[in-house]
């Protein structure tokens, strides 16, 4: 990591990547805000746009339509670059046009002498997460994926709708593939320190097959929203910011992000979305969470899909 000024390279200046600027200009956290793009224009009109908001953010930034040479003092390169997924389209199909893209950021991101942390958010994540990873050299724990970050919090949003609960005092993951595969792990899943399945054990206005229906919204959720307004880009900003913040500030902080499996839940040499702790060095540590037979078996359903689908870009 670099010492000095904090410095945040963001690759891709659309929806996802402009969410994600936003959210960093209102909640602060980085002294410099680099933005590329393959459209050099775009991003300097995205940059100026964002700089007259600064009198009214938390704190002062410094904002740029920058190139790779930028990268070369970055502490964190966040890549959103790539093309959007399409009515109807799954992730995973978005794989191979997002592979060449990938490659070539990551080439350039690395020619500048970048010694960071790259954060991904273009999708397949974990895909491309991986995909990230072999092209750049650098170290597993220093490249990071959003991986289900954006899944934990549609399920605890909704989660906290279902028992009328503040959804941050919900707490539980979605883990696997950001995608179709994912799976909810309700063996950890608690409102404060209370375990849901003794929520509705107690309660008999909640029932167990509700909590299917809550899944299946969460998993689909992406599908809806693309069906209305053509891509997802506000919560997963949120999102990016969470994990850019957790890493400057050294939080060590528990986040579901795709992380670099090496023998956690019997599963190996693959990126998919675990809840693992995140600090100034990248992931500190994957947890290798006791789950239910149920759950580990959807686990492992799901990263032998993505496994299947990397073998075909790789």
């Amino acid at each position: 990591m670099q010492t000095g000024t904090r410095r945040v390279v963001l690759v891709g200046t659309g929806f996802v990547g402009m969410s994600f600027a936003y959210s960093m200009v209102n909640q602060g956290g980085t002294e410099e805000l680099v933005l590329i793009d393959v459209n050099h224009e775009k991003a300097v009109g995205e940059a100026m746009d964002l700089n007259h908001g600064i009198p009214f953010g938390p704190e002062k930034i410094e904002i740029w339509a920058g190139d790779y040479s930028d990268c070369k003092t970055a502490d964190i390169v966040v890549v959103t670059a790539g093309v959007n997924q399409q009515p109807g389209e799954t992730r995973l199909a978005l794989v191979e046009r997002n592979a060449k893209i990938m490659r070539d950021v990551i080439k350039n991101v690395m020619q500048s002498g970048f010694n960071g942390i790259l954060l991904i958010a273009s999708n397949p994540v974990d895909v491309l997460t991986y995909i990230a990873w072999q092209e750049s050299g650098l170290p597993k724990h220093r490249v990071i994926g959003t991986g289900t970050t954006l899944d934990t919090a549609r399920l605890r949003y909704q989660m906290g709708k279902y028992l009328d609960v503040d959804p941050r005092n919900v707490h539980g993951y979605i883990v696997g593939e950001h995608g179709d595969t994912e799976t909810p792990l309700w063996s950890h899943t608690s409102v404060g320190v209370k375990p849901i399945f003794d929520i509705i054990k107690d309660h008999p206005e909640y029932k167990r097959e509700d909590l299917e229906e809550i899944y299946v919204n969460v998993r689909d959720a992406a599908y809806h929203i693309i069906e209305r307004k053509r891509a997802t880009y506000y919560g997963i900003g949120m999102c990016i910011t969470r994990i850019v913040k957790a890493i400057l500030n050294d939080e060590n902080s528990v986040l579901p992000v795709s992380a670099y499996l090496d023998g956690e839940y019997g599963l190996h040499d693959i990126f998919t979305g675990v809840p693992a702790i995140v600090n100034r060095n990248g992931i500190r540590e994957v947890f290798n969470l006791n789950i239910s037979p149920e759950e580990l078996e959807q686990l492992t359903k799901s990263v032998s899909i993505l496994k299947e689908t990397l073998d075909t870009v790789r």
